[in-house]
């Protein structure tokens, strides 16, 4: 059998105070997905991050603020026959403030209970799963 190529992510399970999430969908996708992206050559987990929420969601991140959550292997969204290493972390925001920008399309805040959007595997079946046990 061989291996699946894999595509290395950093995602993040952001949250505000009424306990709702933030997903985005990205420009020519139909399935929402928790914001973050692929670290650049040389940038930690957290710094490639707080990079991409400021690129895509025009975040001001405190990495002191990233909560780590660990690494999760789960089958790609978007690219088909490939799977997805997603190092997570869960980011409280207490400033929900947001712009879509870079290449994602639309973000919004959900119910992570019932978000009534189509959902990427990781946040689906791995990332919203953990809001109900907190």
């Amino acid at each position: 059998m061989t291996a699946r190529p894999v595509i290395e992510v950093v995602a993040a399970l952001a949250t505000r105070a009424d306990g709702r999430t933030l997903l985005v969908r990205k420009r020519g996708t139909v399935l929402f997905m928790n914001p973050g992206g692929k670290p650049e050559a040389g940038e930690s987990h957290v710094e490639a991050l707080v990079r991409e929420l400021a690129e895509e969601l025009g975040l001001v991140v405190d990495p002191a603020r990233l909560e780590p959550l660990g690494t999760i292997r789960t089958v790609a969204a978007n690219e088909a026959g490939h799977d997805l290493v997603a190092h997570c972390f869960a980011l409280r925001l207490d400033d929900p403030a947001h712009r879509v920008a870079a290449e994602i399309e639309e973000a919004l805040w959900v119910d992570p209970h019932s978000p009534d959007v189509a959902l990427a595997p990781l946040a689906a079946e791995h990332l919203l799963p953990l809001l109900a046990g907190r």
